[in-house]
């Protein structure tokens, strides 16, 4: 019994598609596109029957459009098409195997490829040092607290959330270094850079003690004397970046990013980098072990460029 051909196949499907499933016109169509290109994979690797096909050749076909090809002139394709590509294909060795085509669907186990993150673009550092003095560019209370907020931000990479949850025991000025609490309650002491520090006193000093009504631990308050929120805290930079004449959206994030990409742009260990923003890593934590916080603030001062 001669093996079934795959291009019959493919049409026998889109037959399907089209009479049983009641498939629209446009979606027949996309599925024809993608498992042309499916057919036409297969037929360079001498692949012609479907009983041939494997897993393998399956997902080396989704590398292959990541991949595009130069010969041919196809461009890589994007996750989401991908992903689209793979809806028709693995829907494709379904049928096959229902209809008793091939014994096994080889399709079934595979995956799309999950999307790349998207981080945040940093900023120059011209950038930052714009916004960082126009949220200073008064000496009242509140600008005191922005001026703060937004240096520590920048100085030690800490997330939004881990900065209005900071307690004023939680500086240590004289050591110039910050106790921070990450994700699942884990704590890190981070050090903090001159600029950072002269802001923070400036606002201990001359900008909290006129914000408080009442007994409040926190670090940085609102004009109410309570904790400031995360809304606020953004809307902080916020409006920082426009005073600055910033014409792009900037987040908290936005510094953190900022600040991990100056380092490794310095020269500092990207392992260092890592711990100090707190990301989850054995192998990371493993390697830790082996730095000191003299070795830490060591690295931090020649790199970061707002350290001195």
């Amino acid at each position: 019994m001669s093996s079934p051909s795959t291009a019959d196949q493919v049409v026998r499907y889109l037959d399907h598609l089209t009479v049983e499933r009641g498939a629209a016109a446009n979606t027949v169509s996309s599925y024809r596109r993608d498992l042309g290109r499916y057919e036409h994979y297969l037929v360079t690797r001498g692949i012609d029957g479907l009983d041939a096909v494997t897993e393998s050749d399956v997902r080396e076909f989704l590398v292959d459009l990541r991949r595009g090809d130069p010969d041919t002139g196809a461009m890589p394709l994007a996750d989401s098409s991908i992903a689209r590509t793979l809806v028709a294909v693995r829907g494709f060795h379904k049928f096959a195997a229902a209809e008793g085509v091939v014994g096994t669907d080889v399709a079934h186990a595979v995956r799309p490829p999950r999307p790349a993150r998207r981080l945040p673009k940093s900023l120059p550092v011209d950038e930052v040092i714009a916004i960082l003095e126009s949220a200073g560019a008064a000496d009242h209370p509140r600008a005191l607290r922005d001026r703060a907020l937004l240096e520590l931000l920048y100085s030690c990479g800490a997330r939004i959330s881990e900065a209005i949850a900071l307690d004023v025991d939680d500086i240590d000025t004289e050591s110039r270094a910050v106790r921070l609490r990450g994700k699942g309650g884990k704590e890190r002491v981070v050090p903090v850079g001159g600029p950072a520090i002269d802001a923070l006193e400036a606002y201990l000093v001359r900008g909290r003690p006129a914000l408080v009504r009442r007994s409040e631990p926190a670090l940085f308050l609102n004009a109410r004397g309570g904790r400031l929120s995360r809304q606020s805290a953004w809307q902080v930079l916020s409006d920082a970046a426009q005073r600055a004449g910033l014409d792009k959206a900037v987040s908290p994030h936005t510094l953190r990013h900022s600040f991990a990409t100056h380092l490794l742009d310095g020269g500092a260990d990207v392992r260092v980098v890592q711990e100090l923003l707190g990301h989850a890593s054995v192998t990371t934590t493993q390697v830790y072990t082996l730095v000191t916080v003299n070795t830490m603030r060591e690295v931090y001062a020649t790199a970061h460029p707002r350290a001195r």
